[in-house]
């Protein structure tokens, strides 16, 4: 398996910054058909966001979409990788964190892809840590 991260990932991420509202996020999320948005300050990454995260730590609080921004419900406590990183590693910090996504990122944090259970699953074929990830209890 162990191939770079950049030949898996999906480069070019969607990122907000962390003052757009909920309801911009979840508009991104829609139009791309994707599950989650990065959340950035001047460029380098802070935080993210997925359509869980609005469901539970704003509709489910009954928080105005439109008005509360990234910054108050995104998750800033980020595990990253770099582009170089292997996908076995990748794949180790999703079981440790109990993750889905993990954000790669240039030296400086700047955003340049995400990497899901399923880019690691399409890298490696039927066989990998998709079974062993897919276990792994959700992070709330």
């Amino acid at each position: 398996m162990p191939r770079r991260v950049s030949d898996v990932m999906t480069p070019a991420p969607q990122a907000l910054p962390l003052d757009a509202t909920l309801y911009e996020a979840a508009r991104v999320m829609r139009d791309e058909g994707i599950g989650d948005v990065l959340v950035t300050y001047a460029g380098q990454l802070c935080g993210m966001v997925t359509d869980r995260d609005i469901v539970v730590r704003a509709v489910a609080e009954s928080r105005d979409t439109s008005l509360t921004p990234l910054g108050e419900v995104c998750t800033a406590e980020l595990c990253t990788l770099h582009p170089e990183d292997d996908t076995e590693t990748a794949a180790r910090l999703m079981i440790e964190r109990s993750v889905r996504r993990l954000p790669v990122v240039d030296g400086g944090r700047r955003p340049v892809g995400i990497v899901s259970i399923g880019d690691l699953a399409v890298a490696d074929g039927q066989r990998g840590p998709l079974p062993e990830i897919s276990k792994a209890p959700p992070n709330n």
